[in-house]
């Protein structure tokens, strides 16, 4: 059994599987690479003699990995993607919301509920090594200390806290100390990082073609883009499309008025990410999106095309394990190649 001492985070597994020791401070100065990193400063991993230290931050955990765990739970989609390309999908033994997964899996995991609420009871029939949570905010947390007083191991995995596009994708380190497959989860993410850097070196610099782009949905009268520091924002850049907000600094979203967005993007050449399934689609969702260059040109897409009905979307999932897939899309939507060589992008017609 494992016994929670809630005051001081600490949870102490009997079996000596996992060690998991709480601090009140981050012993990382917020926003750095923590040593062994090259991009993510969510987390850090250090080898012993004995055993893998996991060491994740926002909330501050410590994990001593003796051995791999084998009973794994699942809050967000994304996780069952890192499992899924370092073929664990075996470990993964409950899930918030397999209606919203894309991946293939086993189908006799526990339903957990949903990802903002999961349900603390099935959580702990599921008799868990570990439970990949996330922390969005006070909500979450509230939840999650319920689940930790009844007694269930469990760890945030928040690499949708990192900007680029390489350090969400380096998580995939943490999950490979979580289940013994360390030195695959170094040899998938430097394929990955070695494909982005090339095609990003390739294109960055050059401005690819002075191709402007543009992303968001007008929503209630506000439109909502990348700051520069979202990972799309980061696409555009290795890309080498031209973005007007790659200098600002915001950690969320930035919010334009129609007629700030239209000062921007109204000749914008492409538009990525748009909401609908069609341009007809599009302009009944708001008349005012066919105000823009990109629309009237027919350069819009979405995140799509690797999406099923009733929401399942890989680009949730493989797409962030592998952000040189998505970094290719952009390069094709600027170079206007055809539907064929995109991943996940998908043109609306």
């Amino acid at each position: 059994m494992y016994t929670i001492h809630h005051t001081s985070y600490t949870i102490l597994c009997t079996l000596m599987l996992l060690c998991f020791v709480g601090c009140a401070k981050q012993p990382a100065e917020q926003g750095s690479i923590p040593e062994g990193n090259k991009y993510a400063t969510g987390f850090k991993l250090t080898e012993t003699d004995t055993a893998v230290i996991v060491e994740v931050f926002q909330p501050y955990q410590r994990l001593c990995i003796k051995e791999p765990l084998r009973r794994l739970g699942t809050m967000s989609t994304v996780q069952v993607g890192f499992l899924y390309a370092l073929d664990a999908i075996d470990c993964l033994a409950a899930v918030c919301n397999p209606e919203l997964i894309f991946t293939p899996i086993k189908g006799n995991e526990v339903d957990l509920g949903d990802s903002m609420k999961p349900s603390a009871e099935r959580t702990l029939q599921a008799e868990l090594d570990l439970l990949l949570a996330v922390n969005y905010g006070q909500y979450d947390n509230l939840e999650a200390a319920r689940i930790e007083k009844l007694g269930v191991p469990m760890i945030y995995i928040n690499e949708w806290q990192e900007h680029s596009p390489l350090a969400r994708a380096e998580w995939i380190r943490v999950f490979g100390a979580l289940i013994g497959k360390l030195p695959q989860a170094d040899s998938i993410f430097q394929t990955v990082e070695e494909k982005y850097t090339t095609l990003a070196d390739e294109h960055r610099r050059v401005m690819h073609n002075q191709i402007a782009i543009m992303s968001g949905n007008n929503f209630r009268g506000t439109w909502y883009v990348p700051s520069g520091k979202n990972y799309l924002a980061y696409l555009f850049k290795d890309a080498g499309a031209i973005y007007p907000f790659y200098d600002d600094e915001r950690e969320t979203s930035i919010p334009l008025t129609l007629e700030e967005t239209l000062h921007y993007f109204h000749d914008a050449d492409v538009w990525v990410g748009a909401g609908g399934n069609s341009l007809s689609e599009l302009a009944e969702i708001d008349s005012k999106h066919t105000w823009f260059k990109a629309y009237k040109n027919g350069r819009v897409y979405n995140w799509r095309k690797q999406r099923l009905p009733g929401g399942p979307n890989n680009f949730w999932e493989r797409g962030v394990v592998h952000p040189e897939e998505m970094l290719e899309d952009v390069i094709h939507i600027l170079d206007d190649a055809p539907d064929s060589t995109l991943h996940f992008a998908n043109r609306l017609y």
